[in-house]
């Protein structure tokens, strides 16, 4: 295991791109000390911590026709546009089981980024039993509009994406000297800002919780921000980042799976591309 930080990018249903990248590290055995993940990034990393190979892709894919899995019909009826029932207990429990014994047995620390909509701060929510905090997952994916807030004691949360979403400040803050970053955005991308019609839809969703909507307003100046300190912390040696090359063309909400397995695909072979320069970046002045 390396003394080293993981930080997973969200992206929706892009972050297949992540499932691959993880399933390549899962092959070669590379394992983490402290593992950030938000929203997407989250959900993939359950199932590489309990070492489960392909099981974030399968997911991916073979629900794709399931109304009740992920639909306009689920939004309209429960209030998400991922069925709660299906993808935190129906899948894990019985579709496809969830290794809570290899998760267990994992020696490093696992985090889902939250966003607390009271104070408009991220959280980092250590993940210590996946029956017990799949919840703390469930609150990182919860994208505005399309989720119900999630509750979690007396906190309220939602999509951990909107106030971290590449949490390598985080990581460094912790104490992590090397950080590997999986990012789901392609290289030169810039988030443009949110429309003003969608802000004022948020503004009135959230009138109990004026912090959205600020967030909201200003997550481009922060996205892009945060983009330029990953630049920095590459030149200083902080930070590996693997991501994708080119534009995808993969929606968040995508329903090919043909275009999914290519960009799988791409995260396999781009971790892959990076195996050798991952390994001398990793292992240059520390024990595994």
């Amino acid at each position: 295991m390396y003394q080293a930080g993981l930080v997973l990018e969200g992206g929706g249903m892009k972050g297949v791109y992540t499932a691959g990248v993880l399933d390549f590290f899962l092959d070669k055995g590379i394992e983490f000390s402290n593992i950030y993940g938000v929203s997407a990034g989250a959900c993939h990393m359950c199932s590489y911590v309990s070492k489960q190979r392909r099981r974030a892709l399968d997911i991916n894919i073979d629900y794709l026709d399931t109304r009740k899995y992920c639909s306009v019909e689920s939004l309209l009826t429960s209030g998400d546009l991922f069925n709660v029932d299906m993808a935190y207990h129906l899948i894990p429990d019985y579709l496809h089981p969830y290794d809570h014994e290899t998760f267990a047995k994992y020696k490093g620390r696992m985090y889902s980024v939250v966003t607390n909509i009271e104070t408009g701060r991220p959280e980092y929510l250590r993940l210590r039993d996946m029956k017990k905090d799949i919840d703390m997952i469930r609150a990182s994916a919860s994208l505005p509009l399309v989720s119900r807030n999630v509750k979690i004691g007396k906190k309220v949360y939602l999509d951990g994406g909107i106030s971290d979403a590449i949490p390598l400040k985080k990581s460094i803050l912790d104490g992590n000297l090397k950080n590997v970053v999986i990012m789901t955005k392609e290289v030169g991308y810039v988030r443009k800002p949110t429309s003003a019609a969608t802000l004022a839809i948020i503004k009135m969703r959230y009138l109990k919780y004026p912090k959205v909507h600020d967030l909201m307003a200003g997550r481009h100046i922060n996205y892009n921000e945060t983009l330029k300190f990953i630049e920095r912390q590459q030149e200083n040696g902080k930070a590996f980042v693997i991501r994708p090359s080119k534009v995808s063309d993969v929606g968040r909400i995508e329903k090919d799976a043909d275009k999914l397995m290519a960009l799988y695909q791409e995260g396999y072979d781009d971790a892959a591309a990076n195996f050798e320069a991952l390994l001398n970046y990793l292992e240059s002045g520390m024990e595994e």
